[in-house]
Order: C-alpha cells, then sequence, then structure tokens
C-alpha cells in the first residue's frame, strides 16, 4: 500500500493556509496530520464550510498575528503581488513570512523522486497527461497533477526511481522557489493572465522559472530543459538558457526541422537528440493526437520521457493508445458518419483555433461568457465551417462578427444546438456524402449557463449520447 505525504519538519511549527479549494485543503490537511499548528482561512463560505467538515480549525488570517509563522501556504489563485496583493499576503511579507504553494511542500517532503515539469499558455494539460500515459506505460511509478486538477498533496509518497510529473501554472511556479526539475518543458508563451504579472516580461519571467535549479541533488545528470521554438520568446528563452549552461537544452518544433532537436514538421515525429535523425513514431495515426498542436505536445512528452529514462519504442506504443483528455478535442461518438467532439476547454478564441484547425465540413457550436477579443483572429478557419451555431451570451456580440463570413444562427442552448447541428450535417449527408463534424470548441467561458467548462462539456456528451441512443431504437425522426 503506498504511504501518504507527511511534512515531519513542519511538526511543533505554526504554518497559514491561505485559500480553502481542493489544494489548500489538502495542504491544511497533511500539515496538521504531521502535527503542524495551522491557521486556516478562506474569504469565501463555501471554502470555510468545506475546512469544518475536515475537522480543520478556522482562523482569521486577516486579524491572526503572523509573527513566528513558518510559512504562508497561499492558493495559486490568490494574488500575492499584481495587481494588487491580497491583504493575507501583504501581511505576511510585512511580518517576513515566506510565501509558498502546495507544489513546494511536495518538493521539501518527497526530494528522492524524479520530478517532470510542464508549462506554457496553451497545450500543458494534454502534455501533461501524454507524459504521465507514456511512463504508466513504460512501468514506471508515477503520480499525475498539480494545475491539471489533482491536488498534489493527495499524491502518495513516491522514492527514487519514482516520478511525480506536474502541470504547472505561472501562479504555482512563483510559489515554488525550491523546485528543480529533471526534466523541464516550456511549449509556448502567448500573451495571458497579464494583469497578474505586470505585463507580458512579468509572464515570462514567470514561466521561465520551470528552468530555476531549486534545492535539485546536484549528484542527479543535468537538468534537462525542453522549449518549443515556434514562436519568438520561447526560442530566444532557450538560447538563453544554452548560453548560462549548467542544463542540457532540448528544442522542439511542429513546424520544421530543428537540428539535435526534437521535432514533427511533417507529422512524423523525428529524433535528432543524437545527430541521428531517428523517425520514432506517426502522429497522423495517433487519433487522439490530432494537429499541429498535438504534435508538439507530443514532442515534448517525448523529449521528458527519454530525459527520464524511456526508450523510443516504448514512447511510440503509448503514444498509439493515449485516449486523449476529456473536454479537449474529444471525440465523444460518430453517427451517421458524422463525428462528434468536445473541445469545452477552449474557452477563448486562441484555443478554439486549434481545433478549428484540424477538421474540415464543421458545424461549428460556439458561444458562452466572451473573452476579450471575442472571435478575432479566427478568420482563416471560417473556410471550413459550414454553419455557425451560437449560444449563450455572446450571441449579439458575435453575430455581426460571423454576418459575411460563415452562415449562422441564434440557437440558444446546447439542448437547441447539438441536435440542429446534428440534423443540418445529415441532410448534407444525403446531399453530397459529406458527413462532417459538429464541434464544440465556444471560444468563451462557460459562466453565463454552466458553472464551468467541464459541466458545459458533460452536457455537450449527454445529449449526444441521447441522440445515439435514439438513433438505435428508430427514435430520430427519420422515415
Amino acid at each position: 500500500m503506498s504511504q501518504p505525504i507527511l511534512l515531519p519538519s513542519f511538526k511543533g511549527r505554526r504554518v497559514a493556509v491561505m485559500g480553502l479549494a481542493r489544494s489548500g485543503l489538502a495542504a491544511a490537511r497533511v500539515l496538521a496530520t504531521s502535527g503542524a499548528d495551522v491557521l486556516a482561512w478562506d474569504d469565501g463560505v463555501g471554502g470555510q464550510k468545506a475546512a469544518e467538515a475536515a475537522g480543520i480549525p478556522l482562523t482569521n488570517l486577516h486579524e491572526a498575528d503572523l509573527s513566528g509563522v513558518a510559512a504562508l501556504v497561499l492558493s495559486p489563485g490568490i494574488p500575492h503581488t499584481f495587481p494588487a496583493p491580497h491583504p493575507v499576503a501583504a501581511r505576511a511579507k510585512a511580518a517576513g513570512v515566506p510565501i509558498i504553494g502546495d507544489v513546494e511542500l511536495l518538493r521539501l517532503a518527497q526530494p528522492d523522486a524524479a520530478y517532470v515539469g510542464i508549462t506554457g499558455t496553451n497545450g500543458k494539460s494534454t502534455t501533461t497527461a501524454l507524459t504521465g500515459h507514456i511512463l504508466a506505460h513504460a512501468g514506471r511509478t508515477l503520480a499525475v497533477g498539480g494545475n491539471l486538477g489533482i491536488p498534489v498533496l493527495t499524491f502518495p509518497a513516491l522514492v527514487a526511481g519514482d516520478v511525480y510529473v506536474l502541470e504547472m501554472s505561472s501562479y504555482q511556479l512563483e510559489l515554488t522557489p525550491s523546485l528543480g526539475f529533471d526534466a523541464a518543458v516550456l511549449l509556448n508563451i502567448t500573451p495571458d493572465h497579464l494583469d497578474r504579472h505586470g505585463g507580458m516580461d512579468g509572464y515570462i519571467a514567470a514561466k521561465r522559472l520551470i528552468f530555476q535549479a531549486g534545492a535539485r541533488d546536484r549528484s542527479k545528470p543535468p537538468a534537462i530543459a525542453i522549449l518549443g521554438v515556434d514562436e519568438p520568446n520561447t526560442a530566444a528563452m532557450a538560447d538563453s538558457l544554452e548560453m548560462e549552461g549548467g542544463r542540457k537544452v532540448v528544442r522542439i518544433s511542429s513546424e520544421r526541422v530543428v537540428p539535435g532537436g526534437v521535432y514533427a514538421a511533417d507529422g512524423v515525429l523525428v529524433d535528432d537528440t543524437d545527430g541521428q535523425a531517428r523517425a520514432v513514431v506517426d502522429l497522423r495515426q495517433c487519433a487522439a493526437l490530432p494537429g499541429r498542436h498535438n504534435w508538439q505536445n507530443a514532442c515534448a512528452a517525448y523529449a521528458a520521457t527519454r530525459a527520464v529514462g524511456v526508450t523510443p519504442e516504448v514512447i511510440a506504443e503509448a503514444m498509439r493508445t493515449f485516449p486523449g483528455l476529456v473536454h479537449r478535442q474529444q471525440t465523444i461518438a460518430t453517427l451517421d458518419g458524422i463525428r462528434f467532439v468536445n473541445d469545452s476547454k477552449a474557452t477563448n478564441a486562441d484555443a478554439a483555433s486549434k481545433a478549428l484547425g484540424c477538421y474540415e465540413d464543421m458545424y461549428w457550436i460556439v458561444g458562452g461568457k466572451a473573452k476579450e477579443g471575442g472571435l478575432s483572429g479566427l478568420e482563416p478557419f471560417m473556410g471550413r465551417v459550414r454553419h455557425a451555431f451560437l449560444i449563450g451570451e455572446a450571441t449579439e456580440e458575435f453575430a455581426p462578427w460571423l454576418e459575411g463570413k460563415v452562415s449562422y444562427g441564434r440557437y440558444g442552448t446546447l439542448d437547441q444546438a447539438v441536435p440542429a447541428a446534428y440534423a443540418m450535417a445529415r441532410e448534407a449527408m444525403k446531399a453530397n456524402g459529406a458527413g462532417g463534424t459538429v464541434l464544440l470548441s465556444p471560444a468563451c467561458a462557460s459562466f453565463d449557463q454552466y458553472p464551468n467548462f467541464e459541466v458545459r462539456g458533460d452536457a455537450f456528451v449527454r445529449i449526444v449520447r441521447q441522440l445515439a441512443g435514439q438513433l438505435e431504437t428508430g427514435k430520430d425522426g427519420t422515415p
């Protein structure tokens, strides 16, 4: 039986925990079990109730004496610098209390395991899941989580030879000074969360922390820095890291040949890290990895798992069986030759562009709570869209943008849009034999109709399965 993580170095010490959602609550529990004097607080009623249900006493950190507190474990969603520090973070700084996150506690508790870290503006969740899938296929003992949604302090305690695979947000990286990754991946950097980092320079600096030395054991082989070089910010960072020395830099690309790196310019993953330019796997045959953005993810996962000892042959086998991530270009069903794809995770135009670039003859379900910039940048993909099905709050904002670019209509909800898209696709199938794809890729947040993108995606799946059931029983209204 696996052992839980404990933090004996905090026994008898006062530790504050601010923010009691999943990761904060897990941190409070582990600290309390380890014998720490935990001062836990959440500004929301939900977090307070969760703590009480877990038997964690509450202490109002807006008023508590923070002198002598060993650390403030801060939820990564709570600002500690820009645009303004949360009052509790400001009080901790004034009292000289270190501000850390739960990943820092993991690193302090489990120093002997190997660590693979993955960050980037886009693609990090798929890359993290794929990396974990490959390691599991190789028979390695591992745990996968972090920003992916699984609190790291709920992991089992791992030992030397085992691997923690961590998706790291820029927020988490700023709260983890001791973490030095054995293999660190930076996929890409495009503008995002700039208010939390004081602008683009601050955001780039936060992402660069994935390559910090931290408390990594210097007796280990040099760390591996893996960077996508298909956009200028990360390409420049790769050059800078190489000039600094102290680590091996592996460049990856889904657009061009990269001598000495890993690339998939034509869809075939090639490993040239030893100068042999070896073709490893045809990614076009990996159903859950469509499109160049996923080819980049695959190159990153390949380089990361090679860095911790997995062979190319095992990696290739694993990539062919990767099931993909829920809500990220997830194929739900094919009915009458029409594919249904759940890409509910696409909450902005840049994310939606990845799916829109992968399919032809699309019946695109779009809308929700609009993000800044709306659908700007999606113009090149409209020739692939047969009809756009507008839903949610963004309908009236998006309709003028779609005018003259593509046929569209107002459908209000998924319950109306999905059957309508299916009916239209079936008519096209009868007329010209082109089945096409019903694609939910909303380019919007979900909060106008759903609590999160997961619930929105689950609703899409439910409706598709209902359609499948009707088709099986002959109740779909066809003659």
